[in-house]
């Protein structure tokens, strides 16, 4: 077996700037050898961080380049076409989440992955967030005694980062699937399924205060697991000031966990009776730090036949429950997630 990972970005956007520098930090493994987008200039600034080739189609980066695996990191509309392309070509994928923005192509994606010879693996990075992944252990290990409920906001200030292009794709409702629970949504859904198991049933409300926005700005809604117990989960986009507020936190009979976190750092609290006013257990960079485990669980599963942390097939989880939501808003009842 090669003992490096030749791989090709596909698409150059915002997000490939947090893969490249996860691969620099932590996915030694990888060189990115080709970079595919369509605006030529966005593929030569990467180009010049990683020697890679060029292209602005994928048919000539296919017919042309020296790659073995693709990151694909695209609108959410193109994520069959270009992933079924990449499967007959004989690829290993890497597919940004949402696996699709349908079932229907999310089962052919699926079907194609199981007919090619290569990897397939979604890129959820909350799999991978260090203070998740920590959480994860101080729960195994009963830091808090049994969970009771938890709660999971996916709640900031807007801000221009992911709407840099002239006619933002994120806008469209038509090529993400819906708004912020469809999209930055599922990194706050994998966590609760990580620490909670399944989600059974959903019911919640959407709304629109971003108004250049077609899908949803602001979804509230009450999860509940096959277990019985509930979570809340808040997405809220807002362009206004927003006060401090945890992204998660856990309750259970012996104390709480409390994740504060930004795009810039994140800390992980316990609260029980020997520690009431808090201690904390670990801090990290945060969200830019998943990325790198991420690609570096990808190359192990290539180079090495490694089964990736979560297989593709999790990944329908944060759909179907941004789907459930969808018709728990319309309906006004509880939806079933796996029905």
């Amino acid at each position: 077996m090669p003992d490096k990972l030749k791989l090709a970005f596909i698409g150059c956007g915002a997000i490939a700037r947090f893969h490249l520098d996860g691969i620099k930090g932590h996915a030694p493994r990888i060189d990115v050898t080709a970079l595919v987008d369509l605006d030529e200039s966005k593929a030569q600034t990467y180009a010049a961080e990683t020697g890679g080739q060029t292209f602005t189609s994928l048919d000539e980066a296919l017919t042309k380049g020296d790659f073995d695996a693709v990151d694909i990191m695209l609108p959410h509309d193109l994520h069959e076409s270009i992933a079924l392309q990449c499967f007959d070509a004989g690829k290993h994928v890497l597919l940004e989440k949402p696996m699709a923005p349908t079932l229907d192509a999310c089962n052919r994606i699926l079907a194609a992955a199981n007919a090619a010879p290569g990897v397939f693996m979604v890129a959820e990075n909350s799999q991978y967030w260090p203070e998740i992944v920590e959480a994860q252990k101080h729960l195994t290990a009963g830091a808090i005694g049994e969970i009771i409920t938890a709660r999971a906001a996916f709640v900031y200030p807007f801000d221009d980062y992911w709407f840099k292009e002239e006619r933002p794709w994120r806008y469209e409702k038509g090529r993400t699937g819906g708004g912020i629970a469809i999209d930055g949504g599922s990194h706050w859904i994998r966590p609760l399924r990580m620490w909670m198991g399944e989600i059974k049933e959903v019911v919640g409300v959407l709304g629109h205060p971003l108004a250049q926005m077609e899908g949803e700005s602001l979804a509230r809604a009450l999860f509940r697991f096959d277990s019985g117990k509930t979570a809340v989960f808040d997405a809220m986009m807002i362009d206004t000031v927003l006060a401090p507020d945890p992204w998660w936190r856990i309750t259970g009979t012996k104390g709480e966990l409390t994740i504060n976190a930004g795009l810039d750092g994140a800390e992980l609290w316990l609260w029980d009776a020997d520690h009431p006013e808090g201690k904390r257990l670990f801090a990290s960079p945060g969200y830019t730090e998943s990325f790198g485990p991420e690609l570096a669980d990808f190359a192990a599963a290539v180079l090495d036949g490694k089964a990736p942390d979560a297989p593709p097939e999790h990944a329908l989880g944060e759909l179907r429950t941004a789907l459930a939501l969808y018709r728990s808003a319309a309906s006004q009842r509880w939806e079933k997630v796996w029905a």
